[in-house]
């Protein structure tokens, strides 16, 4: 005996269980997507003085509060003034009290990047000479434990819940009107509305514990609450509950007058599916309608139908970009490069992952469960297997582009986490597609709805109505024996239905095609639950191009051990014009540096000018020109103390030289500072 729907559900959702639970629970506890790149003064080191602030740069904008940056002395205490303040570039300070005694602090910090991920970490410096310190390094991580489980968990089910819904919608509207009125595609659609729905309000409550203490009891703070609804990402889940309750109506007005719409127009004989429309016409000759004779009632039930399709479609495809876009605005795509470009992409490209895997759900559904006086017409598979590939097109479009913004090179594809998962997720697509290419060979097989055999199961049906049963149940409604027969009826009702089912089954499985496509469809069901969880988990990963730079800013800053010394030749054209001119830069490091410029005559002697001038562009995040004006110390040597290096990165040092009141020259040279 083949196996029923149920075991197979059940290996799908333990397949779901345990995918989602190895990938929530091995991901990183804060999976940032902003990285601290530079900061003044910088990671270990010893100044002699107390700094007045210090300074953190990130590789993107960061939100943050009052408790964002702390500043703790050995002994665990706050020696920071409190209020950080955005000093431009990506870079925050944090001022601190005046009159710190020497020893080692520590620089603690937990902020919310651009793209709603919480990012967290800590360093120290010293004044004078290192310290013991009482304060343990523990990288403050955010969003793990129980709340960042949660969180993830709400996410999955947030996409899983949008792409039942849209894309089981899309299926019942484009492949398969039918569906409509059939109560497990009904079913289907409407979960996918309560698992998006109550995925997000769940989200809305984690958010505030998410991105800050980790707490559970911090869930139903109605404080963090209140603030996480003024955040973008608060503003994008608001907006996604408004779009749900527009969603709600058309759901409603989907299975109900559009349902009784296609179930009127089925009964006229305007929307028969195959032979049916010829038995339909050959009732009407039996009637005496003639077949030459236009049916007014049909047509316009027919032009209304059609009009109330339209009206869905539109309606529907608006809501759905509503729905999407409220990931686009506050994730990936709303931050970094070409921002105006990836949250349309965006859009595109998780309208197009519910049109694919939403409708292969609608159609796992509809071969399964549909019953088989109304059997999923061949048509029907033929319209989602077109839809499908349209989809799939329009994934890979936009997936290439995606992954370029998202990586920027081709080692962050095999070197970063992002890049890792991102093949997974190819190989995965890859896979899908095999599969859904097994299916379109089914598909091309598959016959159109045999009517003699839905006729054959209507007509064994009316078998089991007896005339006695009909006795029976017409003795049932007497008033003398409902009170002793009513659950002698309602056991017959359930072993009829139970008949019916059984029968049903039967019938499905007759058909070889069918069976083979629904083998094939529920094969790509299990991948695409692996999928899926692989991509919720790809969204909350730091992007390949993000971790490289924080990488190559790291080793940078390793690298440099000493100052940074700079020859440039110079001509400004006029008499005795010509020399070189000698900058060096110590310690070369995000913060404050002592430059010394030196020029010198082509004999290498002291070449003594009028004026110097010195300026700093960071031409990768469009800082500077940082214009800095040397004293003159000596013949030929000028230098400046607490040149500002806001953050690290590639400069530009221009040097302007004047060796007259008319000649003079720029030159410069770039290189790695910070």
């Amino acid at each position: 005996m083949k196996p029923t729907i149920a075991p197979r559900l059940r290996t799908l959702l333990l397949l779901f269980l345990a995918v989602c639970g190895a990938l929530l629970a091995g991901a990183a506890p804060a999976s940032a997507h902003a990285a601290l790149t530079g900061s003044n003064p910088t990671q270990g080191s010893v100044v002699d003085t107390a700094p007045a602030q210090v300074s953190l740069t990130f590789s993107e904008q960061v939100s943050l509060n009052g408790e964002s940056l702390q500043v703790l002395d050995p002994k665990g205490d706050r020696v920071d003034a409190g209020g950080a303040s955005d000093l431009g570039g990506d870079t925050y300070g944090l001022k601190l009290r005046p009159g710190l005694p020497d020893g080692t602090y520590t620089v603690t910090y937990q902020v919310v990047s651009a793209d709603s991920h919480p990012v967290s970490g800590a360093f120290t410096f010293s004044v004078g000479a290192p310290s013991q310190t009482s304060v343990a390094l523990t990288g403050q991580a955010v969003g793990g434990g129980v709340v960042g489980f949660l969180y993830g968990t709400a996410r999955y089910f947030s996409y899983a819940g949008f792409i039942v819904l849209v894309g089981g919608a899309a299926f019942v509207l484009a492949c398969w009107q039918r569906g409509s009125g059939i109560r497990p595609v009904q079913r289907l659609v409407v979960g996918g509305w309560l698992t998006l729905t109550a995925a997000t309000l769940a989200l809305l409550l984690l958010r505030g514990s998410y991105v800050g203490s980790g707490k559970v009891g911090d869930i139903f703070d109605l404080t963090l609450l209140g603030e996480v609804l003024q955040t973008k990402s608060g503003a994008a889940l608001v907006s996604r509950l408004l779009l749900l309750a527009a969603a709600a109506l058309f759901i409603a007005v989907l299975f109900g007058a559009y349902a009784k719409r296609d179930e009127d127009d089925r009964a006229a004989g305007t929307d028969a599916p195959d032979g049916a429309a010829d038995a339909a016409a050959k009732d009407d000759g039996d009637t005496g309608t003639s077949a030459g004779e236009p049916d007014t009632g049909s047509e316009d039930l027919a032009a209304e139908k059609s009009d109330l399709t339209f009206g869905l479609a539109l309606g529907g495809t608006v809501v759905a970009a509503g729905l999407a876009a409220t990931w686009a605005m506050a994730e990936h795509a709303s931050t970094g490069l070409q921002p105006g470009i990836a949250m349309p992409v965006d859009v595109l490209h998780l309208l197009a992952v519910a049109g694919w895997l939403g409708g292969l759900s609608a159609l796992l559904v509809a071969l399964f469960r549909a019953p088989a006086e109304a059997p999923v017409e061949a048509a029907a598979v033929r319209r989602f297997s077109r839809l499908a590939f349209g989809s799939v097109l329009v994934l890979v479009a936009t997936g290439i582009y995606q992954s370029w913004r998202q990586l920027g090179s081709w080692s962050a594809l095999t070197g970063t986490s992002y890049g890792q998962l991102l093949l997974v997720k190819v190989g995965l697509v890859a896979v899908l597609v095999g599969i859904a290419w097994i299916s379109r060979r089914w598909t091309a097989q598959l016959a159109g709805p045999a009517v003699s055999e839905t006729a054959a199961v209507v007509e064994q049906r009316s078998a089991v109505r007896t005339p006695a049963a009909v006795v029976e149940r017409s003795e049932v409604r007497t008033p003398a024996t409902v009170p002793a027969d009513s659950r002698r009826a309602a056991q017959l009702a359930r072993q009829q239905a139970a008949v019916d089912s059984t029968r049903d089954k039967r019938v499905r499985d007759a058909d070889p095609q069918r069976s083979g496509l629904r083998r094939s469809v529920l094969a790509e069901a299990g991948v695409a639950v692996v999928l899926l969880a692989v991509t919720t988990v790809l969204t909350a990963t730091e992007p390949g191009r993000t971790a490289e730079e924080a990488r190559q800013a790291t080793a940078s800053a390793s690298r440099r051990s000493g100052p940074l010394s700079l020859k440039i030749p110079f001509d400004t054209g006029g008499q005795d014009g010509k020399g070189t001119v000698e900058v060096t830069l110590d310690p070369a490091r995000v913060g404050g540096n002592q430059m010394h410029v030196f020029v010198l005559r082509p004999n290498g002697k002291a070449f003594d000018v009028p004026e110097v001038k010195v300026a700093f562009t960071l031409t990768a995040k469009n800082v500077g020109p940082l214009p800095v004006t040397p004293d003159r110390i000596a013949t030929g040597h000028w230098a400046a103390s607490g040149v500002q290096i806001p953050m690290a990165g590639d400069w530009k040092i221009a040097v302007t030289v004047r060796t007259s009141d008319i000649d003079q020259a720029t030159v410069n040279k770039t290189a790695q500072i910070g």
